[in-house]
């Protein structure tokens, strides 16, 4: 077989595809700015294999806390890696730092770990030391959903890392936090942050997640504070510092310490006096667990917190998912704040049940609020109390004019029970037979008294949740909102305190001169019978006792209150004094007794009634007397 040779042809055809193959490459070689971009690449590629082993060891020690006892390469440990996903990876390596948002009312701060508000600022206040009002900081607060997986793990969503995003749309600033399995599986808080506004749109939803969250076990959320002291008195603030919470409609309640479980829940508020931070939702929670701690061993010693707040939710899924929405208030406990947002929130501020409250709401409320618009708040408080004496200043006469009628009653009074000191029932349907008669009553004396009470409790109440009072300033108090201070005290008084307040030692003073021209009237008025020596003992210890309670009780209450009292025992002797000296005669009402006892009077069916019951107990008395 004849041997084939090279050729000139085949040399050429070599040589042009060896050309055509190095033309080829020549064409493909990097430009200078795509060596540069590879370059970048390999090293962020390489810095990525870093913060990976970095993230791999954290999620490895995260997950150490859930498999309790398991080692770092056990099965459970490897399948929540991946049920977390290199989504998670990314975001522990920011877990630890934290999203920072404001609007024109709050400055807030968003844990990237957690995904929850780790800092919140009221940027319009300032606590009674000048310092910017805080009602979350260093850790004071907490917030956690604790849900099982489908492969047996429990979760708790306050050590697991979110990614974070913000959003902002003219006066709006949307904030989501996602918890990422996967670019479609997560787990989100959506906050909505508005201006000029104390109100926060809240929302949990997850997504894909149904194969994941374990729907056999509960899903709870948990709600925690410890809430920072903000004003001068402990004592004061912790005892307006409480969980209030809606419920059935409209129907709000509180509680102080200890454990409570309520249902069908719109709201759980933490009020901290006069600030509060609130968890609303737009369907109701069936049931709600709520504790609550007071922090404050010792008020003579300063403290940071006064009360720890802890709340317990269970949530349920739809359709496997968590779909809830819900809204944070963190704001002022003011009522006209609240009574805004037409979510019963008013309910925060404590003016009393029933008729109390509705005087407050409906009268002192708009009263003071008007006065304060034109005057010093010290002002308007001399100038409402005015007004309100004044308007019971008929009510003060009739007591007056009662007393004074048994005043001029008690010798007649006296000649029945001596006549029948032998027979008490007797001398008891003479003396109803005269009172009758001269149209005197010790009962006409309690009435007006007693009409008095709901006015007096209502401004007991409204005072200390005057939101308007707070670091308003009236004569040497700084504060009408907190005790005022003449004099600081080297060492602490039992129940009074470490410094002296000269408002409560000025309403004692009126008080106690108050309660000797009433109680004197009431001595003189008073016919002498059995025990009325113990009785007289007793209203004389009360005349020096009641100033003296007043004067520890108030040592560490609002200054704004003790002014009210002051001026309203002042204005009370006033009127006295000027009742009895320019309006009462005597000698008149005495002419006017003598006159009614002359004419016939007509008994009512409650008199007749006594009467006769009277009648026949003092028969039946007789009858056993003849027995024996």
């Amino acid at each position: 077989m004849e041997e084939k040779k090279l050729d000139l042809n085949s040399i050429i055809g070599f040589v042009l595809i060896f050309a055509i193959l190095a033309y080829m490459l020549w064409q493909n070689q990097p430009t200078p700015e795509e060596i540069e971009a590879q370059e970048k690449a390999k090293q962020e590629q390489v810095e990525a294999e870093k913060k990976a082993d970095v993230g791999e060891q954290t999620l490895v020690t995260t997950a150490n806390d859930y498999a309790v006892g398991a080692d770092a390469d056990s099965l459970q440990v490897v399948q929540l890696k991946n049920k977390l996903g290199a989504f998670a990876y990314s975001a522990l390596q920011s877990s630890d730092q934290e999203t920072v948002v404001e609007s024109d009312l709050l400055a807030l701060k968003f844990n990237n770990k957690g995904g929850y508000l780790s800092e919140v600022r009221l940027k319009q206040f300032v606590d009674f030391d000048s310092i910017p009002i805080y009602l979350i900081k260093d850790n004071n607060a907490s917030f956690n959903i604790n849900f099982g997986t489908t492969d047996s793990r429990i979760l708790n969503t306050k050590d697991l890392p979110f990614v974070p995003t913000v959003t902002k749309n003219a006066d709006v600033t949307v904030v989501s936090m996602k918890l990422k399995v996967s670019e479609n599986q997560f787990l989100e808080y959506r906050y909505e942050i508005k201006d000029n506004d104390y109100m926060i749109d809240f929302a949990i939803r997850s997504q894909g997640l149904s194969n994941v969250i374990n729907s056999s076990q509960a899903i709870n959320l948990d709600w925690k504070l410890k809430g920072y002291r903000h004003a001068k008195s402990i004592s004061y603030e912790n005892r307006y510092s409480d969980i209030h919470y809606d419920y059935e409609d409209g129907k709000a309640d509180y509680t102080r310490d200890g454990e409570d479980v309520i249902e069908d829940v719109t709201w759980v508020g933490y009020k901290q006096h006069f600030f509060s931070s609130v968890l609303l939702t737009d369907n109701r929670f069936k049931t709600v667990k709520v504790n609550t701690e007071n922090l404050v061993k010792d008020e003579a010693i300063d403290t940071v917190y006064t009360k720890h707040f802890a709340t317990t939710i269970p949530l349920e899924l739809q359709g496997g998912e968590l779909n809830q929405s819900m809204d944070w208030y963190y704001g002022p406990s003011d009522f006209k704040v609240l009574n805004k947002y037409d979510r019963n929130l008013d309910e925060l501020v404590p003016f009393g049940w029933g008729i109390f409250g509705w005087i407050n709401r409906y009268i002192f409320m708009p009263l003071f609020g008007f006065l304060g618009g034109y005057m010093p708040y010290g002002i308007a408080i001399v100038v409402m109390t005015i007004l309100v004496k004044i308007l019971l200043s008929f009510v003060q006469y009739k007591q007056f004019l009662s007393q004074a009628k048994m005043k001029i009653l008690k010798p007649e009074l006296d000649e029945i029970r001596a006549k029948y000191k032998d027979n008490k029932m007797k001398a008891q349907q003479e003396t109803m037979a005269l009172q009758t008669k001269a149209g005197a009553s010790p009962m006409a004396g309690c009435l007006p008294a007693l009409i008095q009470l709901p006015v007096f409790y209502a401004l007991f109440q409204f005072f200390p949740s005057a939101f308007d009072l707070r670091q308003k300033s009236f004569l040497w108090a700084d504060d009408l909102s907190s005790y005022d201070v003449i004099a600081n005290l080297p060492f602490n008084i039992p129940f009074y305190g470490n410094h002296v307040s000269l408002f409560p030692i000025l309403a004692s003073i009126a008080i106690f001169f108050y309660m000797r021209l009433t109680t004197g009237q009431n001595m003189q008025a008073q016919p002498q019978q059995e025990g009325m020596p113990d009785m007289a003992k007793m209203m004389k210890y009360m005349m020096y006792f009641s100033p003296i309670m007043m004067l520890f009780f108030f040592n560490n209450y609002a200054s704004g209150l003790s002014l009210y009292y002051f001026i309203s025992n002042l204005i009370s002797i006033g009127i006295i004094l000027v009742i009895k000296n320019f309006i009462l005669d005597e000698d008149k009402i005495h002419a006017q007794i003598q006159e009614k006892k002359k004419q016939p009077k007509k008994e009512n069916r409650f008199q007749k009634k006594m009467a006769e019951m009277m009648e026949q107990a003092e028969k039946q008395k007789q009858a056993q007397k003849k027995r024996k």
